[in-house]
This record gives C-alpha cells, sequence and structure tokens, in this order.
C-alpha cells in the first residue's frame, strides 16, 4: 500500500487553507534582511533569561456552518534574536496536516520581549507547541467555484518551552520561505560536504486506488520537490509517472511529508531533492 519512501540523493541543484494552498490567518514571514554573519546563540539557564511571548493579535474569529472540526498540536524549534523577532522556524513534532503550516504562520508572526544574557539582549533557542482549532467550512473560491477551506475558529494556545541542544552558533535564514506554486524559489542549495541533506521528520504512506488494486498495478513514483527553509515541501512536480491514479497519490502524500531542512553552514537553505515512492502489493 505504497507502505515505504525514500530519498533518492540524488539531490539536485537550481532551481486559510485551500487545496492545499495557504490562506489562514493574515500574516505572513516577516522579510529578513541578508545576515551572513553568524550569531552565538544562547540556551535558557544560569545568567540567560527566556523571551516573553507578547499577546498575539489576531482579526475576531467568526466560523459558520463548520462542516468538521479539526484540531492538533504542533511543535516548532525557533531561535528569538536581540530585536524579539522569531527566526530559523523548524519543525520538532509536526502534524503532517495544514495545521502544520498554520502552525508556521502563527509563529512567523509573533513578537517576543527579548532574552537576555547578563542583562543584555541576545539571540535564544526555543521551542513553542502550538495548539489550535479549526473548521472545514464550505464557500466559494476566487473563481466563484464552491471549494473547502480550513480556518482557525479560536485563538490558537502556544506554549514556550526550553530547546534541547540549540546551535551554539546560527546564521539567519533570510529568504522568503515560500513562493507561487508555479514559480521557483530565487534559489536553491546543492548537497554537498558543506550543505546537510534535508531529514524527514515523519512517514506517510501513500494509498493504493481501486483501480490499481483490481489491476495488480504496482511500480515506483519519483516526485521532484523542494524543501524550505522550515522544512515545507514545494514546487512538488511529477518526474516519473504511474498509471491508475497512483501518481497523484503520491503527489497528495508528499505534499504531508515534514523535513528539517538542508543546513549551511548553519543556515537553513532551500534544497531540490527527489523522493521515491514505491507502491508494492503485499
Amino acid at each position: 500500500m505504497g507502505r515505504f519512501w525514500r530519498l533518492v540523493l540524488f539531490i539536485l541543484s537550481g532551481i486559510g487553507i485551500i487545496g492545499g494552498q495557504q490562506t489562514g490567518p493574515s500574516t505572513q514571514s516577516p522579510t529578513m534582511d541578508e545576515q551572513p554573519a553568524q550569531v552565538k546563540v544562547y540556551a535558557v539557564g544560569p545568567g540567560v533569561t527566556a523571551p516573553e511571548l507578547l499577546p498575539l493579535k489576531l482579526p475576531p474569529f467568526s466560523v459558520e456552518k463548520c462542516k468538521r472540526k479539526v484540531e492538533g498540536t504542533v511543535e516548532i524549534s525557533l531561535l528569538v534574536d536581540a530585536n524579539g523577532q522569531p527566526r530559523n522556524l523548524m519543525f520538532l513534532h509536526p502534524l503532517g496536516t495544514d495545521l502544520d503550516k498554520f502552525a508556521l504562520q502563527i509563529v512567523a508572526a509573533d513578537r517576543f520581549n527579548p532574552g537576555t544574557h547578563d542583562g543584555t539582549p541576545v539571540t535564544v533557542g526555543q521551542s513553542v507547541e502550538v495548539r489550535m482549532q479549526s473548521c472545514v467550512v464550505q464557500t466559494k473560491d476566487n473563481t466563484g467555484h464552491k471549494a473547502l477551506f480550513l480556518r482557525l475558529s479560536s485563538q490558537p494556545i502556544q506554549s514556550l518551552g526550553v530547546l534541547s541542544n540549540p546551535p551554539q552558533e546560527a546564521i539567519f535564514a533570510s529568504t522568503p520561505t515560500s513562493w507561487p506554486a508555479t514559480g521557483n524559489p530565487p534559489h536553491t542549495e546543492k548537497v554537498s560536504g558543506g550543505v546537510s541533506a534535508p531529514v524527514p521528520l515523519n512517514n506517510i504512506n501513500a494509498v493504493f486506488t481501486d483501480a490499481a488494486r483490481r489491476a495488480k498495478y504496482q511500480g515506483v513514483c519519483f516526485i521532484s520537490l523542494i524543501v524550505d527553509e522550515q522544512g515545507m515541501p514545494q514546487n512538488i512536480q511529477i518526474v516519473k509517472k504511474l498509471d491508475y491514479g497512483l501518481d497523484q497519490n503520491a503527489v497528495d502524500a508528499v505534499g504531508k511529508y515534514r523535513f528539517r531542512p538542508a543546513m549551511k553552514g548553519g543556515r537553513p537553505v532551500p534544497a531540490m531533492i527527489t523522493v521515491e515512492v514505491n507502491f508494492r502489493l503485499y
């Protein structure tokens, strides 16, 4: 039943939520200025105070005709810089659902009183759990057709925690973490001695179609994607197709993958990879 997948390490170089695309809260990650210099990262402890999360200002919640409730908790690691802004967001415990996207949006919009070292604001490594309640609602998309949207139905609850084994130094990610589905990011890195490969954090099984099962059809589908700086799959493309709808099921599964992103000198970077989704009948 598509029970396993693996990264094919000929890593390529180069290049509210509806239908898997993000709408949700009207917040976006701030555009970061280029900061190639490394910064020292502190861990909460003697002489180091934790950042203080400021109240998140979201518009009033009004969800009508909820077709289905969706809730869950996502844990994210981040660096809170000396100005109180969240940096280098990465998944610790994702859900593999669209709530992961909401969690990234929420934490990217957070602001903090920064942590301090002997009274001086510094960059501090933290973890945060984001508990969310949402509703699937039916409305019309931009073309006037009926579509299902996922919307938050209440204020998210966030809990800060100590980040285990934070990096001693880091470089802040400086490029936007999303781009149009039909476009390409400004650049991607090639996995090499200086760039680590993305590390998968979950394992989503691709599902056989009834038609493929009846035909006893099986095979391997190759999918290319870009893992962005936060570990989300972007620009998912079919490289090697399969019949009976299996290639689309492979795309659907890959869209739920979550990763620790590729790293270059302590900085998360986007990288293009190819994933092999193996459909086998047992």
